[in-house]
């Protein structure tokens, strides 16, 4: 992890009907869900897109950096700081 990146926990839904964020559980997690399975990666794939597009951010300045092949993961954000990043994905949710 770089000096300037930060990470997120979230709990991915794959297969679900809609891609979205849909806002932070009791424990700060972020519960996200992708309509991409998961199989060969594609959901971690969808997730990144997702995320980068609620960040504001580019695809290549998220990754993740736990949890791959499980539901809850850990990502890793580079250009926020957590605050920032915690808000942006909370409002995302709440829409």
């Amino acid at each position: 992890m770089s000096a300037a990146a930060v990470r997120v926990r979230i709990r991915v839904t794959p297969k679900s009907r809609v891609d979205a964020v849909e806002g932070t559980l009791a424990d700060g997690t972020i519960r996200v869900r992708v309509r991409a399975p998961a199989e060969g990666g594609r959901a971690n794939e969808a997730v990144i897109a997702l995320l980068a597009e609620a960040l504001g951010l580019r695809r290549a300045a998220l990754r993740i950096a736990g949890g791959s092949g499980s539901r809850d993961k850990w990502i890793e954000v580079e250009g926020l700081t957590a605050e920032e990043a915690g808000r942006r994905l909370r409002i995302r949710g709440e829409r």
